[in-house]
Order: structure tokens, then C-alpha cells, then sequence
């Protein structure tokens, strides 16, 4: 080595008396970053190849390696208080052809290497999450009794260029930070409370609450007090209610869920059923000879016998036959099909408005043009008797665009779908509960897949 070096292959006094100095100058003019320290992902349930489980937490650890994903983050319960230091920056929205976006929402914060070391027991991590208490906003535009807090999300960690000093070793990490977001990585953080500062422990029957204080029910639920009370156990819809979550007050996934849900409906309004609708169209019957065949009545009414829907005739309480009063020109005199073809148009409806029946089983004495729907059929079927036997007219194929039923067709209505479409053709692959038993083992039709395409191991 020459005499006069700067540098040494040890981490002389130089390098130490310089270190003491930029972590003095962080304490003086940075601000505190508290941060969520990452300890590795969740155990799966699973011991498979792809998904193992480990006995210790690290975070070096892979949750899944067929994607080399880590959904379920678990995080240290202690946080962690650290001084970081970060050029503020004006946030910015651009307005471009595609629609708002917003600009500079990322975050590079600088930190004492040997300080971040000491404290959190390792380096800093892509996957810790850093909370700024001087963001904190204390003014939202909502009722609440706290302030709103920011966190990021730690991307990448890299030495700073800055942070070299003239002895050539490096004394800052620099941290690329995103805003983070309602998702399952971060489920364990914004499930946490709101108004850590309210927070009283755990419920004791000998203490008085008093409103706006957080107590721990005995069921591990947290509580906000809404009366003042004592020896009155949580949950109690008078006394109290669930307490705020982070994620109750930071996350936009409900209002993202109403707009889904205008969009949808809209959607619905606009085009309820896939396919073209001839329902509006009227089809004029024609006779053997393909002419327009005129209809006329000489009789009132005709009268059939009823049926239930198994096709069993209808009887009233002295065992006499129930009878159907249908008006001659109007019901039996109908067109042999749909005379408008065209993408999907089958709807399971007789044409003009016809009257029908339906069952699982067709009618008793059916009379010439008379209409019948089998539910028994997937997707049901509508039928024409032509005097000699039924014939199939049409299958009623048009269903809602977004595996609704009609009764989740409605403003407010949740899209999820508790009455989803049946009987379209479609239900049976989207909703698929059908089970397999393959190699001795039930498996579900229906797989993620990152089930359905698992490693296997080479024994």
C-alpha cells in the first residue's frame, strides 16, 4: 500500500470517524421512517414441491415456487423507528389520451447502513413496508378522529452513489419505495387498527370505557366503544362496534367495487342478454303453400284440459277436469318458427307473445300450435305441436353477459352473483363444483393453476 492512502483494506478510524458523522447528521436532519420489518412468507397447507413448508421463518423464502410468488407476507409485530432522509416532490397528475395518470408517486429514501444493520438485525429488504409519521393527514375529507398514514412499499435496496466517502466504503442504502396497495401480500399490516393511540389492552370486566376507546374482546377481535361502559362484554351492538382497520380507511377496493358495479349495471341496461332480441318482431304464420295464412274465429274460446307440470291432467275438488279458456285466433294459429334469424336469438319464447306452457313432461291432448316449454332440458327447450308430434322450435341460449341471474340484475344488486345464470350453457364452467377421482384422489374440476400444475417430485 502507499503511505499516503485513503483507502485500507480494514475499516480504519477514518472510515469509522466519517460513519459517526453522517449517522450524527441523519439524526439531526432526517426524519423517522417507521418500518415493518419483513419475516418471510406464510406456511402453505400444503408439503407439496411447488408450495413447501418451512420450519423457521426467513425471509429468503419462497411461499410458491412455480411462480416464485410470496402472497401471504408475514411481517415482525414490533416496529421499527429509523431515520431516513428523501427529496420531497411535488405529485403531479398527467392527462393523457389514456386517461389520468399520476406521476412521481415513487419514493427514494436514504438510510445509515450501519444504524439500519444494528436495529432491524439485517439489511433492508425488498418487501418491508416504511411508514412516514410526518405525512400523516390529519385533515381527510371523511369523519374521522385521526390522521390518515402513509406507507410504502420497499421495492429495491441499493448503496447510494452519494453515500461513498473518500476512504471508498459506502455509508447509505438508498430505498426505491412505491405506495402500497390493498392486496394479499400486505394483509397482516392494514388489518391492523386505525387509532393505534385509542387502543386500552384487552377487556376487563373492572374497567370503564369511555367513547372512542379500542378494547380487545376476548374472541381477539378489536372493538371501538360507542357509550360509556363498564362490565359489558364486546361484542355489543349498543355499547360498541368493530374498530376502523388501515385497510377500512386506506383502501379504495369498495369504491372501485361500486364503480364495477355502475359499469356493470349499465352494462345490464343497455344490453340485458347476449345475442339479438326478436321479441319486438311480429311473425306472420303462413300456410302449406307458403302464403300469409288468414285467421278467423267462429267460436269464442276453446277449452283444453290443464296439466301440471309433469303432464298430468289438472283436477278440481269434485274430480272434474280443469280447463284452459284460450281464444281460438290467438294461440293455436302460429308460426311454424322464428322467421328473423340471426346470432343467438333463441330466448325460449313463442313468437308474438303466444301463450305456453312448461314442465318437465309435455301436455295431455295437446292441440295444434300450441306451445311448450321443457325445463328438464339444458338449456330448456320450447316446443310446437304440429297436430302429429312436438317439434323443437327453439333453446333458450341467451343469457346475461356477466353469468348473472335476473335477480342480481338491479341497482345495488351484488355482482359476485348469488343467483348466477343456469341452464345457459355456461354456468357448468364457470361455476364448476364437479370432484374427479383420479389416481385413488378426489380432485375438483376446477383449479388455479397453480394447482393444476404442480411439480412433482423424482423419487
Amino acid at each position: 500500500m502507499p503511505r499516503l492512502s485513503l483507502y485500507r483494506p480494514e475499516k480504519g478510524n477514518d472510515y469509522k470517524f466519517q460513519d459517526r458523522t453522517v449517522w450524527e447528521m441523519f439524526q439531526v436532519g432526517g426524519t423517522d421512517v417507521l418500518l415493518h420489518k419483513y419475516i418471510g412468507p406464510g406456511t402453505s397447507q400444503e408439503n407439496t414441491p411447488s408450495t413447501p413448508v418451512y420450519s423457521q421463518d426467513d425471509p429468503t423464502n419462497i411461499q410458491d415456487m412455480l411462480f416464485l410468488e410470496n402472497r401471504d407476507r408475514k411481517y415482525d409485530p414490533d416496529i421499527y423507528r429509523l431515520r431516513g432522509v428523501y427529496n420531497v416532490q411535488d405529485i403531479d397528475f398527467n392527462l393523457s389520451q389514456f386517461g389520468l395518470f399520476l406521476q412521481n408517486d415513487t419514493v427514494f429514501v436514504t438510510f445509515h447502513i450501519n444504524d439500519t444493520v444494528e436495529k432491524l438485525g439485517r439489511k433492508l429488504l425488498s418487501g418491508d413496508v416504511i411508514e412516514l409519521p410526518h405525512l400523516d393527514d390529519e385533515h381527510a375529507l371523511n369523519d374521522l378522529n385521526y390522521a390518515l398514514k402513509r406507507f410504502y412499499v420497499v421495492e429495491d435496496v441499493n448503496r447510494a452513489a452519494e453515500g461513498f466517502s473518500n476512504t471508498w466504503y459506502p455509508h447509505l442504502y438508498r430505498a426505491k419505495c412505491k405506495p402500497l396497495v390493498d392486496s394479499q401480500e400486505f394483509k397482516q399490516i392494514l388489518d391492523g387498527i386505525a387509532d393505534v393511540e385509542s387502543l386500552k389492552g384487552t377487556w376487563n370486566a373492572e374497567s370503564t370505557y369511555f367513547p372512542g376507546d379500542i378494547v380487545i374482546a376476548p374472541n381477539g377481535e378489536k372493538y371501538t366503544v360507542l357509550a360509556e361502559c363498564t362490565n359489558i362484554q364486546p361484542p355489543n351492538e349498543t355499547h360498541y362496534k368493530l374498530a376502523d382497520t388501515l385497510k377500512d380507511i386506506m383502501s379504495t377496493y369498495e369504491k372501485e367495487m361500486q364503480i364495477t358495479q355502475a359499469v356493470l349495471n349499465q352494462a345490464e341496461a343497455d344490453v340485458p342478454q347476449s345475442g339479438y332480441d326478436t321479441t319486438k318482431f311480429y311473425t306472420m304464420q303462413q300456410d302449406i303453400k307458403g302464403n300469409t295464412e288468414l285467421v278467423t274465429a267462429d267460436s269464442n274460446d276453446l277449452l283444453i284440459p290443464s296439466t301440471d307440470t309433469a303432464g298430468n291432467t289438472l283436477l278440481d275438488d269434485q274430480g272434474n277436469e280443469i280447463y284452459m279458456a284460450i281464444t281460438a285466433d290467438t294461440v293455436y294459429q302460429t308460426p311454424d318458427g322464428n322467421a328473423y334469424p340471426g346470432y343467438i336469438i333463441g330466448d325460449g319464447l313463442p313468437e308474438n307473445g303466444a301463450p305456453f306452457t312448461q314442465g318437465i313432461a309435455f301436455p295431455l291432448n295437446p292441440m295444434e300450435g300450441q306451445f311448450h316449454l321443457r325445463t328438464d332440458y339444458k338449456p330448456t327447450r320450447l316446443f310446437r305441436f304440429d297436430g302429429v308430434r312436438w317439434r323443437k322450435t327453439e333453446d333458450d341460449v341467451r343469457t346475461t353477459m356477466s353469468n348473472l341471474g335476473p335477480s342480481d340484475v338491479a341497482v345495488g344488486a351484488d355482482f359476485a352473483g348469488k343467483d348466477a345464470a343456469t341452464n345457459k350453457g355456461k354456468d357448468s364452467f364457470i361455476n364448476n363444483t364437479k370432484v374427479n377421482s383420479i389416481g385413488g384422489k378426489q380432485v375438483a374440476e376446477k383449479q388455479s393453476l397453480s394447482k393444476a400444475l404442480r411439480p412433482e417430485a423424482d423419487e
